[in-house]
């Protein structure tokens, strides 16, 4: 009998260090790095928009002018022309610029859904353990939304709204300074609120996205789980869930409205009360002779304008606490561990098509750092040779998926190493592992597409001839002679159409398409029939001629003809040999042998 002879390791190598807060300024940064790439196109919208808005400016001084040749009886033809080209010249301008600062926007979030995209395929999976799809897929839509408005209001409409705030300034000084002065005392009061409001906004703002990713979280799990939720007559329960993240992330956004609302209001307000001022102030000036009327309408006409650039900045403001907000829930992506390679395979003639041999040395591997977690193995160490079928087995728990997953390099071993021809895979690039490698998962998932696709996704310059002999191997011409469209036949959402047997033989084809030295299959006839499992262990047996077969099985009738069995328990290799070896010599095999044999009679009959 084999055991481990190795005393558990007292530490485990340092977790990965978490990076310090992410500051504003950090924001700021990351912020910027996304529109960096779209600057120029950013700045020519910005520019031909401002002038856009300083045609807007002209236009108070053009109808001053108009006043005054009323009073003085000369021709109107001139200023009202000029007054004309003005307006429609600084719409066709202002329009121009939406449209360039519009097609920025989406040029930028494009490119910020590009790199969340490419990030996220590119995770390591111990990083996706403790991760909610749901709340990965808001940061990929919502969150990167948010940069359109940033790009826009937040940017350049800010930016152009101070421009435009301060040309303003320039000219209403010129017409009166007086009323300057008392424009800018109740502007000045609006901008003490902004300062108290903005870093509520931006709070605001991280909670409400975090709980509508939070929300795409439920909703994601019980869309995975209809049939099992519909089965389970809980609709009603999981409604009660979906309907408490759905009222959490209305409260956040009540929360946010409620503080955007506030600092547009008092915005407004200001300029309101400025007008009110500058009216009662001016019109005494003006009886006084201190002050024509033409300039006080062309004053009057600026604070009216002055509500726009007003406005652009407060919405501004408010856009950008969102988007950093945002960007910050974006950079936690960017915080997660990647994969060191790339993803794409070598060239099919670099790689070697020989069998290869396998070897476990030494591998202790758990899933969580910690002394509360428990080693999934405990110094595992056996040896597989190339070529033949060996198959994993022993009680939940011990570790047989989990051999599979490091073969893969998912997971790293805590200690010891993991050999493929004698060489530890550590030292091997991601793309010739998983190219040396076929792996079937026990639920083996279907994509949304076509059969071919399905069939391709390991193997995308496989033909139809090959297509079609993995289909003969694997006894899916019935399904393929069934289907309407052949291999272009969609297979909708999840495979919905095919039954559980059918989904694994498909994975099977796709992994024999790409021809792999080491095949691994996981639980793969827990879903098939008496004589679809006669059926793939002949395929099994078939296929552990030319390549080398690691099968794990709770079901032993399936495995009965293996060259080698593994047994495992708690984490080692409690023993080995063939099935009639098995049998009389190891008890643990011998009974899940009696109960399991027993049973696939049972139900054979």
């Amino acid at each position: 009998m084999a055991t481990a002879t190795d005393s558990a390791p007292t530490t485990d190598p340092a977790p990965e260090r978490e990076h310090g807060s992410f500051t504003h300024r950090g924001a700021w940064r990351l912020l910027l790095g996304h529109i960096r790439p779209h600057l120029r196109t950013l700045v020519a919208g910005g520019v031909v928009s401002l002038l856009g808005g300083l045609a807007a400016l002209a236009e108070p001084m053009v109808a001053k002018l108009v006043i005054d040749s009323l009073g003085d009886q000369r021709s109107l033809i001139g200023p009202v022309a000029l007054l004309t080209v003005l307006m429609l010249g600084g719409a066709v301008l202002t329009a121009y610029g939406m449209y360039l600062l519009g097609r920025t926007a989406e040029g930028v979030v494009l490119s910020a859904r590009q790199r969340l995209i490419g990030r996220m395929l590119r995770l390591q999976v111990k990083a996706l353990d403790d991760l909610r799809p749901g709340d990965l897929l808001s940061r990929v839509t919502s969150d990167t939304t948010l940069l359109k408005s940033v790009t826009t209001y937040g940017l350049v409409h800010s930016l152009n709204g101070v421009l435009l705030m301060i040309a303003a300034v320039v000219l209403m000084a010129t017409l009166d300074l007086v009323l300057l002065g008392v424009t800018v005392a109740v502007l000045g009061l609006n901008a003490v609120a902004l300062l108290v409001v903005v870093p509520r906004i931006r709070g605001a703002s991280a909670r409400s996205q975090e709980a509508i990713g939070g929300m795409g979280s439920v909703l994601e799990r019980s869309l995975a789980a209809l049939r099992t939720v519909k089965a389970s007559n809980a609709e009603r329960r999981e409604e009660r869930s979906l309907d408490e993240a759905v009222t959490q992330a209305w409260e956040r956004g009540v929360e946010v409205a409620r503080w955007t609302a506030l600092m547009e209001v008092s915005a407004g307000l200001a300029v309101q009360l400025s007008f009110l001022a500058v009216l009662g102030v001016g019109g005494a000036r003006v009886t006084a002779g201190a002050l024509s009327v033409s300039s006080l309408i062309a004053f009057l006409l600026y604070l009216f304008l002055l509500a726009e650039p007003v406005n652009a900045i407060t919405n501004g403001v408010s856009q950008l606490q969102a988007g950093l907000g945002a960007v910050t829930r974006m950079r936690e992506v960017d915080r997660l561990p990647v994969e060191d390679d790339g993803l794409e395979a070598p060239a099919a003639s670099a790689v070697d098509d020989e069998p290869a041999a396998i070897a476990f040395d030494g591998v202790w591997f758990r899933y969580r750092y910690g002394e509360d977690r428990s080693w999934v193995h405990r110094g595992l160490s056996f040896g597989v040779p190339a070529g033949g079928m060996t198959a994993l087995v022993g009680p939940s728990g011990t570790g047989k998926t989990t051999v599979f997953a490091l073969l893969e390099r998912f997971y790293e071993p805590t200690f010891g190493a993991v050999r493929i021809n004698g060489q530890d895979i550590r030292g091997w690039t991601l793309p010739r592992l998983r190219s040396t490698i076929g792996y079937v998962e026990q639920d083996a998932p279907i994509l949304e597409g076509t059969l071919r696709s399905n069939l391709q996704l390991a193997a995308p310059d496989a033909e139809d001839d090959d297509i079609l002999a993995a289909l003969e191997v694997t006894r899916l011409r019935g399904l393929l002679e069934r289907v309407p469209d052949g291999l272009d036949t969609p297979l909708g959402h999840h495979g919905v159409t095919l039954s559980g047997g059918e989904k694994q033989r498909i994975a099977i084809a796709r992994a024999l398409l790409r021809h792999p030295r080491v095949l691994l299959l996981d639980e793969v006839t827990s879903q098939l029939d008496a004589v679809n499992e006669v059926a793939m262990r002949d395929i099994m047996t078939a296929v552990a001629q030319t390549t080398t077969v690691l099968v794990t099985a709770h079901r032993l009738s399936t495995v009965t003809n293996a060259d080698r069995i593994l047994v495992l328990e708690e984490g080692v290799l409690r023993a080995s040999g063939t099935h009639d070896q098995l049998l009389a010599s190891d008890e643990l095999y011998r009974r899940l042998a009696e109960t399991q044999l027993q049973v696939d009679d049972e139900a054979r009959l």
